[in-house]
């Protein structure tokens, strides 16, 4: 998926109109709508304030990622990221071991 239809998704997800994105980014709506259609791409700082404002990653709105992780999700990585390791390393292994158990049962589910 391209730039402008990820952007187009993302804006209607969130209820919110090009004039109301645009006022957010501190632009004119008709810009939002050049984005949109294609017809403008915009920097990447313009593009990383984007993806803030509708609380994706860059990656997903540029179409790098197909993986929508919301913001929430990105602020505990992040969170976890910055512990020092012996207080990361047990969430890691906790979590692996919650993954491997959703896993597990998505496996066994579909049988």
């Amino acid at each position: 998926m391209s730039f402008a239809e990820r952007l187009t998704e993302l804006r209607k997800k969130r209820g919110l109109s090009q004039e109301e994105l645009a006022s957010k980014l501190g632009t004119q709506g008709p810009a939002i709508g050049r984005y949109e259609r294609g017809a403008v791409k915009p920097t990447i700082e313009v593009a990383s304030k984007i993806s803030r404002i509708l609380g994706v990653s860059l990656d997903y709105l540029v179409g790098n990622s197909d993986m929508e992780l919301d913001k929430a999700v990105m602020d505990r990585v992040v969170e976890i990221q910055s512990l020092p390791d012996e207080d990361k390393n047990p969430i890691l292994y906790t979590l692996d071991n919650l993954l491997q158990n959703a896993r597990t049962k998505k496996a066994f589910a579909a049988k």
